[in-house]
């Protein structure tokens, strides 16, 4: 687990455009926003995501770059890519398992032939722009994730308040 205002650890991922992303190089303004979806083979991620893509710009607007990214190989994600409404979507493929279980993303053997062997569960992380993490929601089933809308309200709270990241106590025997 990954606690609140702690450095997350490096990630670069190839995008289905065929150029690659970098965490340390998103210079964003407010946050970076990654999206872990499980794959090609989940309609709740391609939901999720398509409700993400038509909600791009407000994000945007708030000065915090997004990304979405999966397991999935570059022939499964350009097919997400083509086949899913998410023209202006970054997608990020090639995640590792164990990159993956860097951010603390729970993996899953696949249970049908259209799965992957394994692949990760869904998570959503907010990184500051000094690379540490502001904010994450991680599930062990494609189910219950986050809305966009309550994200956004939460970040315009954020932002005005200058509302601190919380959850951060590792030790809790001093919490006593």
């Amino acid at each position: 687990m990954i606690l609140p205002k702690t450095k997350v650890p490096s990630l670069e991922v190839p995008l289905i455009n065929d150029t690659n992303w970098k965490l340390s190089e998103q210079n964003a303004e407010n946050f970076t926003l990654i999206i872990f979806y499980r794959g090609l083979h989940c309609p709740v991620c391609k939901a999720q995501l398509e409700d993400l893509a038509s909600q791009l710009d407000k994000f945007t607007e708030r000065g915090i770059n997004v990304i979405a990214i999966s397991g999935d190989t570059e022939k499964r994600a350009k097919i997400a890519g083509n086949d899913w409404d998410i023209p202006s979507l970054p997608i990020g493929y090639n995640l590792s398992l164990e990159k993956a279980r860097e951010y603390g993303l729970y993996i899953s053997k696949a249970i049908s032939d259209k799965e992957p062997d394994y692949f990760t569960e869904p998570g959503l992380f907010l990184i500051k722009p000094d690379g540490t993490l502001f904010f994450s929601s991680v599930q062990s089933m494609p189910f219950a994730r986050p809305q966009f809308d309550d994200l956004l309200g939460g970040i315009d709270f954020i932002m005005k308040k200058d509302y601190p990241a919380r959850g951060e106590v590792k030790d809790i025997t001093a919490a006593k």
